[in-house]
């Protein structure tokens, strides 16, 4: 329950946060600026990406496709000590 409710956490607030980045920030940028509009869109398609960049990543941490490899004598050790 905990590790899933802090993984519910994270992925809240890195929404949160790269949303700001992408809707928030450009709103701000003052409108005397010449190309307002092309930093608009930098800012947002920053974050779109950086925001799938992250997501990618943390949900190939979630459930790895490709675990540890370890030697038969290796995990026997293990296995061993952590028994005790």
């Amino acid at each position: 329950m905990g590790a899933a409710f802090a993984t519910f956490c994270i992925w809240i607030l890195m929404t949160v946060f790269w949303a700001l980045i992408g809707v928030a920030v450009p709103l701000i940028i003052p409108e005397k600026i010449e190309n307002r509009r092309l930093i608009q869109t930098m800012l947002l398609l920053t974050s779109v990406s950086c925001y799938t960049f992250w997501l990618c990543i943390f949900l190939m941490q979630l459930n790895p496709l490709i675990g540890p490899e370890l030697e038969i004598r290796t995990a026997q050790a293990i296995v061993e000590e952590w028994q005790s």
